[in-house]
């Protein structure tokens, strides 16, 4: 089961403070009574108390020190995969149906994506690749293809790869999960972690690339230097868009999210406000506006605790 939101451990926090019931606080957040006295258990404090800023803390904590696959290396979830995998069932139908089987058993969850990692891993890749359909051999991004020209990241120079300098940034998307699938595109400075945001009604490489310039092109002349994309076919126009804003594109390696890693970190932020299932055309462009100033008014350790706003705009382009 999801873990909450900032929002819902505030609301917990006041309902919890009032000496409301564990069942009547679920009932107001809409969550399953377990999730709540989880919650309480794991991300309370020592006296009995609850505050939402600490519990986000100590949840954050938590996922940043997770291993990749930790959950493989637990011998009965370990064991249980390696029969479905042998029985023909693909990773996507053992985590669902072990979800299903222990919905309120957060140990026997487990991602598809951590399944197909650890079979990568595996000693015996081969073999659990023969039971999958098709075998999972390493996948061939479906989109590389259509992306002309591409320069990989390779060919990055090391000032970008060392973060020497304000406006390098990483390009991704965020897509609804509403009906309407409008989507976000979010844009990061390697070095300041100064985020870009917009809302897109749907990701066609032309609406994408015009975002991309609406948002880069007010920036001081000297941040603006490179972006660096996933394998999205809506970053396909990205020689028009070096031509546009006289910059340099690069893209990740296919299934190498780490490339990028402060697009991916920066999302998880994005995400704190607009959970999965956030349907984006419901946003405000004004909302959307309010959490990216949020986010890049937040203080960062590895800045010695300025933000990423005036570290942008404050310093010298380097």
């Amino acid at each position: 089961m999801a873990q909450l939101n900032m929002e819902e451990r505030e609301i917990l926090s006041q309902l919890h403070a009032a000496n409301y019931s564990r069942s009547e606080i679920a009932a107001r957040l809409g969550r399953h009574r377990s999730t709540i006295g989880r919650e309480l258990r794991r991300n309370g404090l020592a006296n009995g108390g609850y505050s939402a800023v600490t519990a986000e803390v100590k949840a954050t904590t938590r996922r940043r020190e997770r291993p990749l696959v930790g959950k493989m290396e637990h011998d009965r979830l370990n064991a249980e995969v390696r029969s479905k995998l042998s029985q023909e069932w693909s990773p996507d139908q053992i985590a669902g149906r072990l979800k299903r089987e222990h919905p309120d058993e957060p140990e026997w969850h487990v991602a598809p994506q951590s399944i197909y990692t650890w079979i990568q891993r595996d000693p015996n890749r081969e073999h659990w690749e023969s039971h999958l359909r098709r075998g999972r051999k390493r996948r061939k991004s479906p989109e590389v293809g259509r992306i002309p020209r591409r320069v990989e990241i390779d060919g990055r120079p090391e000032v970008i790869n060392n973060r020497e300098r304000l406006g390098d940034f990483e390009g991704d998307t965020i897509v609804s999960g509403g009906r309407k699938k409008s989507v976000l595109i979010t844009l990061v400075d390697r070095k300041s972690g100064y985020l870009l945001t917009g809302k897109m009604p749907n990701r066609t490489a032309t609406r994408t690339r015009e975002k991309i310039v609406d948002l880069i092109q007010p920036l001081p002349a000297d941040h603006c230097h490179s972006i660096t994309f996933d394998n999205g076919k809506e970053f396909s126009e990205h020689e028009a868009l070096s031509r546009s804003l006289g910059i340099q594109a690069f893209f990740a390696h296919p299934y190498c999210s780490w490339e990028r890693g402060t697009n991916e970190n920066t999302n998880g932020l994005v995400r704190q406000y607009y959970p999965k299932g956030t349907n984006f055309a419901e946003v405000s462009h004004q909302d959307l506006a309010d959490t990216t100033k949020r986010i890049n008014d937040r203080p960062r350790k590895r800045h010695n605790y300025q933000t990423p706003s005036e570290v942008f705009f404050n310093q010298p382009s380097g």
